[in-house]
């Protein structure tokens, strides 16, 4: 089974050590869900398995070889990323930015066949985004931005799929259809990494949940597991336990 592998992995910003040996493994047919303090380093690990960040000390193995080795659209096809936010700084209309998931299947200056435009739609619709996928992005919600995001992500049919702060200003309804999309993915043989804080929401649906604290992978296992009270209070400083109110509550689609 393929894998996306980050191997003891040293990253400094600055006189700060984000990253001090963590280690995590994306394996096609799981969904994991990546958590921490604000600051443990989550969007800095993504981006470094992306080949985004540079990497002071260890290895991103993709498929058995080097990140470095690959050249950059074949690295493109089998690793897609949505950032927390898209920088569009001229006014593309979310169905070009969706389309730019489909540049790695072509040489510069090819024109999209019939099957690229297809992946487009299956990507707009998974989203939800026929309604104001023609619009100029500026001029979306940060919603609707988002799931555009998502959408270009998505169309380019990668073998593995890491999302940061994916759920960031989607409502509940648009929340719970992504996360079941997540999973639907999973199921039929992506790769799935989620950087999320929100815990209630993904980790009912995640095979393996990981946190992130002082620098590296301190946890990891399946979601009972790796979210036991002891491990939480190490990770976030918080006490957890079984709801004892309203909340949380049992929201499904």
């Amino acid at each position: 089974m393929n894998e996306l592998v980050a191997a003891d992995l040293l990253v400094a910003l600055g006189n700060r050590q984000v990253l001090r040996r963590a280690t995590l493994a994306v394996r096609q047919q799981r969904m994991t869900l990546l958590a921490g303090r604000n600051g443990a380093g989550k969007s800095t690990l993504l981006r470094a398995m992306i080949g985004a960040c540079a990497v002071d000390r260890g290895l991103v193995l993709l498929e058995g070889q080097p990140l470095a080795v690959w050249l950059g659209r074949e690295r493109a096809r089998r690793v897609a990323f949505v950032p927390q936010s898209i920088d569009t700084p001229f006014e593309f209309t979310g169905r070009e930015i969706v389309a730019m998931g489909r540049y790695p299947h072509h040489a510069a200056g090819e024109d999209l066949d019939a099957s690229d435009l297809a992946a487009i739609e299956r990507a707009i619709t998974a989203v939800d985004a026929a309604a104001f996928v023609d619009r100029p992005v500026p001029t979306l919600s940060g919603g609707e931005q988002r799931r555009i995001a998502v959408a270009r992500a998505l169309a380019t049919e990668a073998e593995f799929l890491l999302l940061d702060e994916p759920t960031a200003n989607l409502d509940l309804e648009h929340a719970l259809q992504l996360v079941t999309l997540l999973r639907r993915l999973a199921n039929s043989g992506a790769g799935v990494l989620v950087a999320s804080h929100d815990l209630n929401l993904f980790a009912p649906h995640c095979d393996e949940v990981a946190l992130l604290h002082d620098g590296r992978v301190a946890v990891e296992g399946p979601p009972a597991v790796a979210l036991a009270e002891a491990n939480v209070r190490m990770v976030f400083g918080v006490a957890s336990g079984a709801a004892t109110g309203a909340f949380p509550r049992d929201f499904r689609l």
